[in-house]
């Protein structure tokens, strides 16, 4: 067992560090990757990582369904978003799927993405698979077009919730490419010490991560210090109980990069030091799943 790779995410990064952040991501070539979507940082997360990805060939995963500021009277003049649909911020129907995937190659300067995250499914009304029928649609289409290397599903609470299984997912994706070799092949959640649900039930070989994992899925794990409170929540005694020479967020970051199934941990880095030690962290042996039990036992009793 190894601890999960670490990747960029850039929800939470300061405007003036997003080039920097993306440079630093890119600094490992064997696990560099940098996740975004369009809406992030008032819509100019993507142009700003643009000249970073131009100069280095990381991978990137980027997302479809919130509309960027600014982009819902040109979806609606490209006939990709009716005014209705527009006025809701949010939308997963197969024209605008493709319009944004077409606006996210311009916005990175990519002719091919590497991977496109459905965007918080759950935000759509009616029925999410059918929402997500649509959507996954479209997603076969680009990568039969070749602009498309993969895609996965990306929520906050989705599965949580129960609204999202990946049972379902699967027979989704499976239906509208006409086969179990479809190109669904990542999801995205948060995962922490005090967002444990899945984390919890991946140590017993359950929940989303573990299914993910049995299906030869990605996982993600989006907001590993939860939006950096974790680091103010968590004590000196329980780093301690995860690794004794690590700081408190060096120790968070290793206990979510251990959890079963868990691929990568999305980190939100402005500062160099702290990059620095996101990257010292997972470098570490990962944690012992008995010792993960205790973690959540004491921050995240069920």
């Amino acid at each position: 067992m190894t601890a999960a790779s670490l990747g960029l995410g850039t929800y939470r990064l300061r405007l003036p560090a997003v080039h920097e952040a993306a440079c630093r991501a890119a600094e490992d070539p064997e696990t560099a990757w940098v996740d975004t979507a369009p809406n992030y940082l008032d819509g100019r997360a993507q142009h700003l990582l643009a000249p970073a990805l131009a100069r280095y060939q990381v991978p990137v995963s980027t997302k479809v369904g919130f509309l960027a500021e600014g982009a819902a009277s040109l979806a609606v003049a490209d006939g990709a978003l009716s005014t209705t649909e527009a006025s809701s911020g949010h939308c997963l129907t197969a024209p605008f799927v493709h319009w944004q995937c077409a606006q996210n190659r311009m916005a990175l300067g990519r002719d091919r993405l590497n991977m496109i995250f459905v965007h918080n499914p759950e935000r759509s009304p009616g029925n999410p698979y059918e929402v997500l029928r649509g959507a996954f649609t479209a997603l076969e289409e680009e990568v039969e077009a070749g602009a498309l290397d993969a895609y996965g599903v990306a929520t906050w609470d989705g599965f949580d919730a129960g609204t999202l299984t990946v049972t379902e997912l699967d027979r989704v994706a499976t239906e509208v490419a006409g086969t179990a070799q479809h190109h669904l092949r990542a999801i995205q959640l948060p995962v922490s010490l005090v967002t444990a649900s899945a984390f919890a039930q991946a140590l017993d070989g359950e929940g989303p991560i573990a299914q993910a994992a049995r299906q030869g899925w990605d996982v993600y794990a989006s907001a590993p210090l939860f939006g950096g409170e974790l680091p103010e929540l968590a004590t000196r005694e329980l780093a301690d109980l995860i690794r004794q020479d690590l700081s408190i967020p060096q120790a968070c970051l290793l206990a979510v990069a251990s959890c079963p199934g868990v691929a990568r941990v999305l980190l939100s880095a402005s500062n160099p030091a702290h990059w620095a030690e996101g990257r010292a962290a997972l470098r570490e042996p990962p944690v012992a799943v008995p010792t993960l039990r205790k973690v959540l036992d004491v921050l995240a009793p069920e």
